[in-house]
């Protein structure tokens, strides 16, 4: 039997996304959001509130990278969303990584990450209920470590990072369980 817990953001897994961007003047900054996802094969909404560091930089630069954090950043990446860039002003200086300029977007992409998307602001949602910048994703790259023999992101050689909203916890992509598209084809016969 089901037990009432109220309301909670009772999505899991949530990512962990490592969302940077310019500043007008050209520093980077970097913020932890775990509320992003994928809308379009070439789209990705994230929901990160308006004045937000990160936000008002999107804003200048109409650019930014979301990289996948992975095990072996996890601090890193966890100080990158509990440090504000808006109170914290050498955020990204403190960590020691590197940053260099995309060749396809006005962004930083961060070099410790393994995997990064290049995209272009294509609007910022702004309503009663829901903040949110949606950009559209016109590269990725990945550091060869994390691809499998045919060139394409192995999720298990990854080793990405998961957002648990019940208890606060990151936890690691792990195994496969099946294939999609093809762990329910039996159910299609009648």
């Amino acid at each position: 039997m089901k037990k009432d817990l109220g309301v909670l953001p009772a999505v899991y897994p949530m990512p962990v996304l490592m969302v940077a961007a310019y500043d007008e003047t050209g520093k980077v900054n970097v913020m932890n959001a775990a509320w992003g996802q994928i809308c379009d094969d070439d789209k990705i909404i994230l929901f990160i509130g308006a004045g937000k560091r990160t936000w008002l930089n999107i804003q200048a630069s109409k650019a930014f990278t979301v990289a996948l954090a992975d095990r072996a950043h996890m601090d890193v990446a966890d100080f990158f969303g509990i440090a504000s860039g808006n109170k914290i002003d050498d955020k990204f200086e403190r960590t020691g990584y590197h940053a260099v300029k995309s060749d396809r977007v006005n962004a930083p992409v961060i070099e410790e990450f393994p995997v990064a998307m290049e995209c272009e602001l294509l609007e910022f949602l702004h309503t009663d209920y829901v903040d949110g910048i949606v950009g559209r994703i016109v590269n990725v790259k990945a550091e060869e470590k994390v691809l499998d023999e045919k060139g394409r992101i192995d999720p298990e050689k990854l080793d990405a990072l998961q957002f648990d909203q019940f208890k606060n916890g990151y936890y690691l992509t792990g195994e496969k369980a099946g294939k999609a598209w093809n762990a329910g084809v039996p159910l299609m016969k009648e």
